[in-house]
């Protein structure tokens, strides 16, 4: 075999592997099966709300799939970040992470995310040119989190700024999910209710963060901060059912917009099922057991994206909400 034939056949023989190591990063770092229902329910309750809060619940198959691409790229690049930010802690301490031990490289993501962008960039002026300056401005918010707002040692010492100044993406991302609707529309300011949700999503983007990262005491891991580890198991838990509270609170303001407050009936109902699921995680801490408080933060953003956007707009156009 000639030298061109043998790269050849390195390069087709490589394919598979590479297609395989790509695989087993996103099953371990991010999970398709996991966040697509999630990022799928977050982009619908965009632009349903915002088309039902100006008067409409039509949406358009364009719409969906621009806001769908923006928005599921962004939370790629949320995880991406993190690899970045967190390459040294993850390397003394988590070394079975992916990038520490060699599965791929930082360069590697430093293409998809550059790839990730450039999408972004031709997405956007298909549906609306008006938004171009919208993702620019959420871009640069998130090449400043990437960077720890370059404040890291000082945020590091202060996890709840550190928390709160990494939320502020999750109603930005809503913004411009929601703008896919109301700016293709013509408007120039988002509907009324669009600044309720965007709080909303704030406090929803903690349930996920503080949920993520409760742990029983036999699952902590030396040099990982969790929240159970910085305020203890209890404190965690109550941070967390306060953060919950606080988004079905900020909820039915914009649920009342819509004409669809009946949302409240399923949430009081999560969070006693929340409660209880807490008090049973502080009585029997067993290991594993923090996947209970992991899988019911996902579960409320679900339902309550379920609850502000797909919902009402299937009873708009069936005539069940007037």
């Amino acid at each position: 075999m000639n030298q061109a034939g043998a790269k050849s056949g390195l390069a087709m023989a490589s394919a598979p592997a590479t297609v395989h190591r790509w695989w087993i990063y996103q099953r371990e770092r991010f999970p398709l099966a996991a966040h697509t229902p999630i990022i799928a329910a977050f982009t619908v309750t965009g632009i349903g709300y915002s088309a039902l809060a100006r008067g409409s619940g039509n949406l358009s198959g364009r719409q969906v799939v621009a806001a769908f691409a923006i928005s599921f790229l962004f939370f790629l690049q949320l995880r991406l970040a993190d690899e970045f930010k967190d390459f040294e802690e993850d390397s003394l301490y988590r070394p079975y992470r992916p990038v520490p031990r060699g599965l791929i490289t930082l360069r590697e993501l430093a293409f998809v995310w550059a790839a990730a962008i450039a999408l972004q960039l031709l997405i956007v002026p298909w549906l609306s040119a008006s938004l171009v300056a919208l993702l620019a401005g959420v871009l640069a918010y998130l090449a400043l989190m990437s960077k720890e707002f370059f404040a890291r040692r000082w945020l590091k010492r202060h996890p709840i700024v550190y928390m709160v100044s990494h939320m502020i993406i999750m109603p930005l991302i809503f913004l411009i999910a929601s703008a896919c609707d109301w700016m293709s529309a013509g408007l120039t300011h988002p509907p009324q209710g669009i600044v309720w949700m965007m709080l909303a999503n704030f406090f929803i983007g903690m349930v996920i963060e503080i949920g993520r990262k409760v742990r029983a005491p036999d699952d902590e891991e030396h040099g990982v901060e969790t929240y159970s580890q910085l305020w203890g198991p209890g404190g965690a838990l109550l941070a967390w059912l306060a953060v919950m509270a606080t988004s079905a609170v900020l909820v039915y303001p914009a649920a009342r917009i819509i004409r669809f407050p009946q949302i409240e009936f399923v949430l009081l109902p999560l969070i006693a099922v929340s409660i209880v699921v807490a008090v049973v995680f502080l009585k029997h801490s067993d290991r594993g057991r923090g996947k209970w408080i992991e899988a019911l933060s996902g579960m409320w953003a679900v339902v309550t994206y379920l609850g502000m956007g797909i919902v009402p707009v299937a009873l708009r156009y069936y005539g069940g909400l007037k």
